[in-house]
């Protein structure tokens, strides 16, 4: 896909400034106070997307909204290709409770 993986330190806004801006204004906004459960919780952050993207201008964009200004790739998405992992490494499956699961059998 031609994406390579490039590291930076987390919480340094001088290396990723724009990216960490925005994680602590979703914190602020959608987590304080937090909703009272997952459905509710998830509404809150997708009022944030809402306002984020189409109702809140931001300077980068010259108080813009990112809604106005996105374009969409014009290279068409071909979906996930299956990694492919070196013979001795072993895949493990984490199922939503994040017990690990090795050889389709619970890891305790």
């Amino acid at each position: 896909m031609g994406i390579s993986i490039e590291g930076i330190k987390p919480g340094q806004p001088p290396q990723n400034g724009r990216h960490e801006r925005m994680h602590l204004t979703l914190k602020k906004e959608a987590t304080r106070p937090a909703g009272a459960n997952i459905l509710q919780q998830q509404a809150k952050f997708h009022a944030f997307q809402s306002e984020f993207n189409s109702g809140r201008p931001h300077e980068a964009l010259q108080m813009k909204c990112p809604a106005e200004v996105y374009t969409a790739s014009t290279k068409p998405y071909r979906g996930i290709s299956e990694p492919q992992y070196p013979f001795h490494d072993k895949t493990v499956v984490v199922t939503n409770c994040g017990r690990l699961c090795l050889y389709r059998k619970k890891s305790t």
